[in-house]
């Protein structure tokens, strides 16, 4: 079995334990980032760190178990940059701006809440990031994660870094259902994947070991043609001459 299959089986695995007990929220956990029972309660407990309240600047997954971090932030007065879908526009992150927001937190911060009131800015736009809230289908307590396989979450840190937005001191933390932690070493890593600093649950919130690299930034050698060409971003910052 090659990475991509065993980190399938991994998700299919997660997927169906959430099921199977009950704590998977509509409209099912099978190829999402899974919306669980306690995605408030983990939310409203990962306020707590240091790094949270010390943070200006937030660069969030759009999920819905991460709804309510969303809203704590923008509550909390911090601006939140949301990424566009698939990073499809030329201008590729939602900034949510607290005082200029003409809806309150709990609508602009939905997906569509954010198209609808957020700004759009370019990458060059943004500011030194503070933290980075990751939406995962699984975890590990050395730092691990597994998304649901589309990879952008990933493009997106590594835009971030290239720009000199994220360095090794951002706080990564990512909020889920005691369930979807593994055992440390059972999600594989590659180059490109993020690692985690804090996992929170409903429950407790946990320091990783992070034993794995974060990724430098964009790994060009690693993307193909298809994807350069559907990212408007990548195409303007590829460097001349480089092809994937």
């Amino acid at each position: 079995m090659d990475i991509r299959e065993h980190k399938q089986e991994l998700r299919n695995t997660i997927w169906h334990r959430l099921q199977q007990n009950s704590v998977a929220r509509f409209p099912g956990a099978e190829g999402r980032i899974p919306n669980f029972v306690g995605a408030e309660a983990a939310a409203d407990r990962l306020t707590r760190l240091a790094a949270w309240r010390n943070a200006r600047n937030i660069k969030s997954n759009p999920d819905s178990p991460q709804l309510q971090a969303r809203k704590n932030a923008l509550l909390a007065g911090l601006t939140v940059y949301m990424a566009v879908p698939r990073l499809r526009e030329s201008l590729p992150f939602i900034a949510l701006e607290p005082n200029h927001l003409r809806a309150p937190p709990h609508r602009a911060a939905s997906i569509k809440g954010a198209a609808r009131y957020g700004r759009s800015v370019a990458i060059e736009e943004m500011p030194a990031i503070d933290i980075v809230l990751a939406g995962s289908v699984a975890v590990s307590r050395d730092g691990a994660r597994l998304g649901k396989g589309g990879g952008y979450s990933d493009l997106e840190f590594a835009l971030a870094r290239q720009a000199g937005l994220i360095g090794e001191h951002t706080v990564v933390f990512t909020t889920v259902h005691p369930l979807q932690i593994l055992p440390e070493r059972e999600i594989p890593m590659t180059r490109h994947d993020v690692p985690l600093d804090f996992i929170v649950t409903p429950d407790e919130i946990i320091p990783t070991t992070r034993v794995f690299e974060r990724p430098p930034g964009i790994l060009w050698e690693e993307l193909d043609e298809e994807k350069l060409r559907a990212i408007p971003v990548l195409l303007r910052l590829r460097p001349e001459g480089r092809t994937p």
